[in-house]
């Protein structure tokens, strides 16, 4: 297996009641795509963040091409998250080529220059007058340039226009079909999404609600009752749906309220109120 969990949990406070991730165990073989539905908060980037070593747990088995990720920690790991784009050090006065060259870009210049184009990233780019959605190119062509045996990917196709990613999304495809790599991704947008995966997951609350499952929906998996031939966007907005009523049950149960509060007193400002009243100079 290219990725093995088993019996993950972690929190980011000791003694939570709610634990960001909940007893999760799954395997992905060599060579699969899987695409990772659920709301924000779900554990999503929690869960590829362990995967790529960076943040430590305790009595959980993880392995990825065999390797423990914190003992023996294996080449060939790709992590891409959305925090890389904040980051003071790319958003300084750097010419993007230089960039790249100072992260051995030279060294893998076929793939470099496939992403340059699949990217449209102008090699001329000053880092720090780019905005953000040029910045996560340059960021794809720097993290996707060196060839990965396990890529994570969380959220970061977000920023970019439907065009350059559908031309990513086939990079990727083929990267994977071609050299067996495996890919988990985390995202929002299912739309163009329908062919890029070979297992879809539906992770709620920090609990892997479906684990990995073939897609297209194959005749004998449990799913193909409930959504038979649907399209990845049909069964992603089915889960979330499912999810928001989960939540606000727990909401009427007593779990904390999101949203307006509309049982307060109007009569005593809130904070925000309090706060905008002291600083409003318009009368």
């Amino acid at each position: 297996m290219a990725v093995s969990v088993r019996s993950l949990s972690y929190a980011h406070k000791p003694n939570t009641e709610t634990p960001a991730l909940d007893d999760i165990s799954f395997d992905l073989p060599r060579g699969s795509r899987t695409v990772i539905v659920g709301p924000n908060g779900a554990g999503k980037s929690t869960l590829l963040q362990i995967l790529a070593g960076k943040r430590l747990v305790n009595g959980a088995d993880i392995r990825i091409m065999g390797r423990d990720v914190f003992r023996d920690s294996p080449p060939g790991v790709t992590f891409l998250g959305t925090e890389w784009a904040m980051n003071p050090v790319v958003r300084g006065d750097i010419v993007v080529s230089h960039f790249l060259d100072s992260v051995g870009g030279y060294r893998h210049k076929e793939r470099r220059d496939q992403l340059l184009d699949i990217l449209d990233v102008d090699l001329d780019w000053h880092m720090h007058n780019i905005s953000d959605g040029e910045r996560r190119r340059v960021q794809l062509v720097f993290g996707l340039m060196v060839p990965y045996d396990v890529l994570l990917l969380d959220e970061v196709t977000v920023d970019l226009d439907v065009l350059v990613r559908d031309d990513l999304l086939r990079f990727l495809k083929r990267d994977s079909e071609e050299r067996g790599a495996t890919i988990l991704y985390a995202t929002h947008i299912f739309d163009g999404l329908n062919h890029f995966p070979t297992h879809i997951a539906h992770m709620s609350f920090g609990r892997l609600v479906t684990p990995p499952s073939a897609w297209p929906i194959p005749a004998d998996s449990p799913l193909n009752a409930q959504f038979g031939s649907s399209t990845l966007y049909a069964v992603a907005l089915q889960w979330l749906k499912e999810d928001r009523e989960y939540r606000r049950e727990l909401e009427r149960q007593g779990r904390k309220l999101r949203g307006a509060r509309r049982d307060q007193v109007t009569a005593v400002p809130s904070d925000s109120e309090t706060f905008y009243r002291k600083y409003d100079y318009s009368h």
